[in-house]
């Protein structure tokens, strides 16, 4: 399983809505069924660029960088050690 930092787990779930409280956030639950959608998706990339301070480049902007939590935290931890 990907780990990823709490504070990138906290703001993944303020973009879904669908997700539980309390309810586990794994690597492999996908981000579309639980409620983000473009324009949720638009607004949690602009977060994560910011908490990160990295800009995700416009080829990794697809949907299989938002389809899963570890999909996501993999490109930004990538950008991070560049």
């Amino acid at each position: 399983m990907t780990e990823w930092p709490a504070e990138f787990d906290k703001l993944l779930r303020t973009y879904l809505p669908l997700l539980s409280d309390g309810s586990p956030l794994t690597a492999s639950t996908s981000l579309p069924d639980l409620g983000l959608d473009s324009m949720s998706t638009v607004g949690l990339l602009l977060d994560v660029e910011e908490l990160y301070g990295v800009r995700i480049p416009d080829d990794q902007l697809r949907a299989e960088t938002f389809a899963s939590a570890a999909a996501l935290w993999s490109v930004v931890a990538n950008l991070r050690t560049d």
